[in-house]
């Protein structure tokens, strides 16, 4: 007797549903990343997606009326109709194939007759990003007047961040694997107890232990160090890392354990020779975690750093140029895209670990 199938929909709706969140997030990334190549003027003036293949209409002839023409009534030119206020917006003509435009005043105007043409192949230019990460001279032309002023040099803020972020994932990293085997395969008494109080830090907002750990920094005089940052990121990213990384490192064969320990290897030996290998994939998917949280972290590093130039990360950096730069669009989208680049590479370099870490430990 043949099986059925069931019914479809529930897969199909899944299924839709995880390609419009998909294009939900990539539509306004592949925006960003066409707008950083586009120049000046055309950012000012049209939107991104007209670097599409799609029809503009393009003047194919230009004359002044005939001065008999009464310019307050109706006029006729090319087969389009309308008053004179209708033609300063422009009018098509029956047919839909041309477009008569009045340029000019009353009096003294001209006529363009335009026709719809497929558009070329968009305008891009590298100069954006020259001027984002060179902080060269930029010129800026508008409304007949130029305009030259210094560019944003955002390689120090680049390198900056890596300074704050790799520390930042590493540290914690260690230390949570170190508590995870220790919790996983060690027994000592209160080892529950410790393990609840560690997750239980979970749902303490970062908010409100800014100040308390502010003020113990000032008196630590930490404050404005990288090493305030990196310290701080540690105690806030250790709950989930413990909880992670002891949800994998539990579900190791406990055979292999114990012939290591029949061998006469150490806890130490048996943690950097075993256990950090075989956990990968719960390493790389905190990391991946860590990572993201560190790099776009713009409140932590505000306050134990501050937006001193000389110190500041690429977040605080595309802040103050949206405050001083926000008309000028081809340098923040340039710079966005720049700040995008480094956890695209770490995300998909490491992705293949990413989901076997995080259900590790869900079934036994």
């Amino acid at each position: 007797m043949a099986k059925s199938k069931g019914n479809p929909f529930p897969r199909v709706f899944v299924n839709v549903t995880l390609v419009v969140i998909c294009l939900l997030w990539l539509i306004p990334t592949l925006g960003l990343f066409v707008s950083s190549f586009r120049p000046r003027d055309e950012i000012m003036s049209s939107g991104w997606w007209t670097v599409l293949p799609h029809r503009v209409w393009v003047t194919t002839e230009q004359f002044t009326p005939d001065p008999s023409i009464d310019r307050t009534g109706v006029m006729t030119f090319e087969g389009a109709t309308g008053t004179f206020e209708q033609l300063r917006q422009g009018v098509e003509s029956a047919d839909g194939n041309k477009r008569v435009v009045w340029i000019g005043n009353r009096r003294a105007g001209t006529v363009q007759v335009q026709e719809k043409e497929w558009s070329g192949l968009p305008s891009t230019t590298l100069q954006n990003y020259h001027d984002v990460l060179a902080g060269k001279d930029v010129t800026i032309q508008g409304d007949g007047e130029e305009a030259t002023r210094k560019g944003e040099d955002m390689s120090d803020a680049f390198i900056n961040s890596m300074a704050v972020t790799f520390p930042a994932v590493v540290i914690p990293i260690l230390m949570a694997a170190f508590a995870a085997y220790g919790f996983a395969w060690m027994r000592f008494p209160g080892r529950k107890l410790v393990f609840a109080l560690m997750v239980a830090l979970l749902v303490v907002p970062l908010q409100i232990a800014l100040v308390p750990v502010l003020s113990d920094y000032v008196h630590l005089k930490l404050n404005g160090t990288y090493m305030a940052v990196w310290l701080a990121h540690t105690g806030f990213g250790l709950p989930l890392a413990v909880f992670l990384l002891y949800n994998y490192i539990s579900t190791l064969p406990r055979e292999i354990m114990e012939a290591a320990i029949v061998d006469g290897a150490s806890h130490f030996k048996i943690f950097w020779r075993l256990v950090l290998p075989l956990s990968t994939p719960a390493l790389a998917s905190f990391a991946i975690f860590q990572f993201l949280w560190v790099w776009n972290d713009y409140l932590v590093a505000l306050i134990f750093i501050g937006n001193v130039p000389g110190v500041q990360v690429l977040t605080m950096r595309l802040a103050d140029m949206v405050g001083s730069r926000g008309s000028d669009w081809h340098l923040l989208t340039a710079g966005g895209f720049v700040s995008m680049l480094l956890p695209l590479i770490v995300f998909f370099s490491l992705q293949r670990y990413f989901v076997r870490g995080l259900t590790a430990g869900s079934v036994k």
